[in-house]
């Protein structure tokens, strides 16, 4: 049994703590599924007209032709039942996930501007709405990437989530292999993320759910009132929250246009939205939120191992090591690392020969992704949790008054003259040092200060990631 290929152990008797953010009893995710515009339709190029989730008794696909009422009632989705949701979400203020099928997505650019407007996440849910099961691994794999680069497009970035939703044996697999998606979520295996084995290394499964999902008003399915599902609803949320005393899990609600956006169906996810807002110690959020939750508080066995880390995940780790400046970590993953990475040294110099390498123009817009040194910044609070550590560590955030306005003239005599932030790795440092370096480095050229500059800031990023090694006994 050892080479079978399916885990029904996963986390066993005692789950790990889920840690959600305020001490949250339960984590509640609603994604809407975009598809329509992507379903199956002889328009689209595919052989038979769409079957799947929809208000019609028996329906089978027509090979060769059109189905004038399966095309309406996906139409309804994208024309009415969209926007009904929408309200409804955007009114409560309660975040919500995307399945967006890239045509789908494509063919109503008023849709994906209001969900952008909206700040939703929106995962790819794959090139077409069609069944995948048939359809080869290479083939699958270039529609993932042909999906993943029109919703770039369209959108101005890439998904970092991934449901296929009617996959193949080989969609987690291939979702792994592509290395830019933080979450997978063709599972609906556990009630929290878990980790699978993916060919770079670990991969975050964010499961999804077909129980908690409106897919079961369609005929045959299960329900038939609002009102049974969101008796449904609540229960689960009622199972969960008082499980959540001690356990704490995730509850996901599936939704599509077309069936919950129908009038009688949107009462019930209304009533559902109120009466999780009523509750005390409940987070909603993305699926990204959670995965990148789970990814900060429970990491794979093993721990992060930067040479047997997927880029996305990598750069979800190590991004912010260098400040707000991802694309050095996602540089130096692509440049390739290996075991001699896997320790603070190693990996401090590979993410230093990334930066060397940008641009003058990328280096110097890296040096102003820093924050000014007690500056208006760290008064508003508003700085990355790392500069605001590094900042308190010196003493920086408890200045006496005339400390901090001689802190903010030398900010501004610095940034009048070089047209830059002061940077200095300050860890370590008393406030006196600082002070002096400020006003000693104020007499050197410009070229100099930029070349002490991005010194300065490979010492900051050595001296971050000697802390996250320290803290995980790495």
């Amino acid at each position: 049994m050892t080479d079978y290929p399916r885990d029904l152990i996963g986390y066993g008797r005692v789950p790990p703590q889920a840690k959600w953010p305020g001490g949250a009893r339960i984590a509640v995710q609603f994604v809407i599924n975009y598809e329509e515009g992507g379903e199956r339709n002889i328009l689209h190029g595919d052989a038979t007209s769409e079957a799947f989730l929809s208000e019609i008794p028996g329906a089978e696909p027509w090979p060769g032709q059109r189905h004038m009422n399966m095309e309406s009632i996906y139409e309804y989705g994208a024309r009415a039942g969209f926007w009904r949701l929408w309200r409804l979400f955007t009114q409560a203020r309660m975040p919500v996930t995307v399945f967006g099928v890239a045509h789908a997505l494509a063919r109503n650019p008023e849709a994906l501007a209001a969900m952008l407007e909206a700040r939703w996440e929106i995962a790819t849910h794959g090139l077409k709405w069609i069944d995948y099961r048939h359809v080869d691994a290479d083939e699958e794999a270039r529609q993932i990437a042909r999906a993943i680069a029109i919703q770039t497009e369209l959108t101005g970035t890439r998904p970092l989530g991934f449901y296929q939703g009617r996959s193949s044996v080989a969609t987690l697999d291939l979702g792994a292999a592509e290395q830019g998606f933080v979450y997978l979520s063709d599972a609906y295996a556990d009630d929290l993320p878990y980790w699978m084995k993916g060919q770079h290394g670990p991969q975050l499964i964010v499961p999804y759910t077909l129980d908690a999902n409106d897919m079961r008003f369609a005929p045959g399915s299960g329900f038939t009132e609002g009102d049974q599902f969101f008796t449904y609803l609540k229960d689960s949320f009622d199972t969960l929250y008082e499980e959540g005393a001690s356990q704490p899990k995730m509850l996901s609600v599936g939704l599509h246009c077309r069936l919950a956006g129908r009038p009688g169906r949107s009462a019930a996810v209304k009533r559902f939205l109120e009466y999780i807002a009523a509750h005390e110690q409940v987070y909603v959020a993305t699926r990204l939120d959670i995965a990148r939750h789970w990814i900060a508080t429970n990491p794979p066995p093993g721990g992060y191992q930067p040479s047997r880390m997927p880029r996305a995940l990598f750069v979800e780790v190590f991004g912010g090591i260098y400040e707000h400046s991802p694309h050095i970590a996602e540089a130096a993953h692509r440049a390739g690392l290996s075991p001699q990475h896997d320790d603070a040294a190693g990996l401090a110099g590979a993410m230093a020969r990334a930066a060397l390498a940008l641009s003058d123009q990328q280096k110097l817009a890296l040096i102003q992704a820093h924050p000014d040194l007690a500056g208006k910044l760290a008064t508003a609070g508003p700085l990355s949790q790392a500069s605001g550590d590094e900042q308190a560590s010196a003493g920086l955030d408890r200045l006496t008054e005339d400390e901090r306005a001689a802190f903010q003239a030398l900010n501004e005599a610095y940034r009048q003259k070089f047209a830059m932030p002061f940077v200095m790795a300050v860890r370590g440092r008393s406030k006196g040092e600082i002070r002096a370096a400020f006003e000693r480095r104020l007499g050197h050229s410009r070229a100099e200060e930029q070349v002490r500059a991005l010194a300065e800031i490979d010492t900051i990023a050595r001296l971050r990631l000697e802390a996250h090694f320290a803290a995980r006994g790495g």
